[in-house]
């Protein structure tokens, strides 16, 4: 058998592929910093109408 020389169509497939490779690598590294960013983000905000109330206390009226 000998060795074919690589057609063009192969050849623009192979450009089209690491294109799309580095595009969805892109991506996930883009996600991936999100992620990061908003675990070690410390200045919470409170959710709106919570700012008063105290986690774990009930208040009894009468």
């Amino acid at each position: 058998m000998s060795i074919r020389a690589e057609h063009e169509l192969h050849g623009r497939r192979k450009g089209r592929n690491v294109g799309v490779g580095l595009m969805l690598a892109g991506f996930v590294v883009l996600i991936m910093v999100m992620t990061f960013v908003k675990i070690t983000e410390t200045d919470f905000a409170r959710a709106p109408g919570t700012a008063n109330s105290a986690v774990g206390t009930t208040e009894i009226k009468n």
